[in-house]
């Protein structure tokens, strides 16, 4: 069993020729609605990769909750960490411009304000289980869950995104960190992002995965390894993070060597790129697994990445 412990909510994306300039009102090509939200993103991906998966999170008690709950139990995503709080379910404004980037406004209060230990819903994890997380519940919060994880014998996936403040963050609870080139060169505080997946190795993480984008994805840890990302045309970059995650996690949770896991996630978060939307760019369950069923070369990494 995986549980996603993270956040879920409504999307709103904004497909634009450009990204505004400061003081700036452009108008929008068009504008779509999904659910959304990294913790239901990943949970979602990794169940549609064959994987038994329960979605910790915090909805609101209105349209848009009964709304997500319904397309999570549809994909076959177990519902009862779901708690509904006062307030309203998070929402996410995603702007895409014609090159397929993307900017993200995101607002997360109740993600923020939900602590999964003390709503007792980690209660049923077990030693075979894993528990992913992102960087979207308070550091408290994240860190009992990690805690709780570790203390019941199970696999820790962190995914810091978005990232948090990591001073004193005790990264030896986290078995797998997955983290774009971003995000990694924030932590090194550097353009290096190699640096930023060393810091992690020595500050306690066992094994480290960074996403390339185009380039792949490369990871340093109990092995070094690099896999390049097939040359497609990229239309939308959204949510492809997420696709890579809960394919790579789905991948190692059932047992999955790591170069079939990483090879497979990366892939799977080509597909994405190439299509529109965010939960509509996801590859189908049928893709995924012919996606695991493939054997493809991986490239030892470099010397520098270690």
């Amino acid at each position: 069993m995986i549980h996603v412990v993270g956040n879920a909510g409504i999307d709103t994306v904004f497909r634009v020729e450009r990204f505004p300039l400061p003081g700036e009102t452009i108008v929008a090509r068009d504008m779509a609605e999904d659910i959304g939200g990294k913790g239901a993103n990943q949970a979602v991906v990794a169940r549609r990769a064959g994987a038994k998966v329960s979605l910790i999170a915090a909805i609101g008690a209105d349209d848009a909750g009964d709304h997500i709950r319904a397309i999570l139990a549809g994909e076959g995503v177990l519902t009862d960490g779901l708690t509904i709080w006062p307030g309203p379910t998070d929402r996410c404004s995603i702007y895409v411009d014609d090159a397929g980037e993307n900017t993200i406004v995101s607002a997360i209060s109740a993600a923020r304000a939900f602590d999964p230990v003390a709503a007792g819903k980690l209660g049923a994890v077990a030693p075979s289980d894993v528990v992913l997380c992102q960087g979207n519940l308070a550091v408290p919060a994240l860190v009992a869950c990690l805690r709780v994880a570790r203390a019941r014998g199970a696999m820790t996936v962190l995914n810091p995104s978005p990232l948090f403040p990591v001073d004193g963050f005790d990264w030896h609870l986290v078995d797998i960190a997955v983290l774009n080139e971003v995000e990694a060169r924030s932590l090194a505080e550097s353009d290096d992002s190699r640096a930023g997946a060393r810091r992690l190795l020595v500050s306690g993480v066992r094994d480290v995965v960074l996403t390339m984008g185009r380039l792949g994805a490369a990871m340093v840890g109990s092995e070094s390894l690099e896999v390049r990302a097939p040359n497609v045309n990229a239309v939308d970059t959204t949510g492809a993070g997420d696709v890579f995650c809960g394919v790579l996690t789905a991948a190692r949770a059932r047992g999955e060597l790591w170069p079939v896991a990483m090879a497979a996630a990366v892939e799977a978060a080509t597909i994405a790129v190439s299509r529109r939307g965010v939960f509509g760019s996801f590859p189908s369950a049928a893709e995924i697994a012919a996606l695991l069923s493939t054997t493809r070369p991986v490239i030892p990494a470099q010397a520098g990445t270690q």
